[in-house]
């Protein structure tokens, strides 16, 4: 984990984000590429290939503490990254970060069974 000074940062390639709206909302994606100083590039490796990248506004997301080593070297190495290696960057973020904090949230009695 590459860590940031603080979210509100400026984007980066290789960088988790949130998305906050659009048909995407609630996903997880990285920007691959940086447009200009208002889009970027979005790509998760499923349904966003890193090939047919999302162009999403930056005040659309919430940029995320982690940067994955593993999709910043392969973009600064080839210029590309395969979607596996999205993939898995996404789900290690979320298995590490994700479920840890959800872990710890109580539910008050209030459980539902679906």
């Amino acid at each position: 984990m590459i860590p940031l000074v603080g979210s509100d940062t400026n984007p980066q390639p290789g960088q988790i984000v949130l998305i906050k709206s659009g048909r995407d909302a609630g996903q997880y994606a990285i920007i691959i590429r940086l447009m200009d100083e208002r889009f970027v590039m979005l790509a998760d490796g499923g349904r966003k290939k890193f090939d047919c990248p999302k162009k999403k506004n930056i005040q659309h997301l919430q940029l995320l503490n982690y940067i994955s080593p593993e999709v910043q070297t392969s973009l600064e190495e080839t210029g590309r990254v395969t979607n596996g290696k999205l993939r898995f960057a996404l789900a290690k973020y979320v298995n590490e970060f994700v479920y840890d904090m959800k872990k710890g949230v109580s539910f008050n009695g209030e459980r539902r069974c679906n």
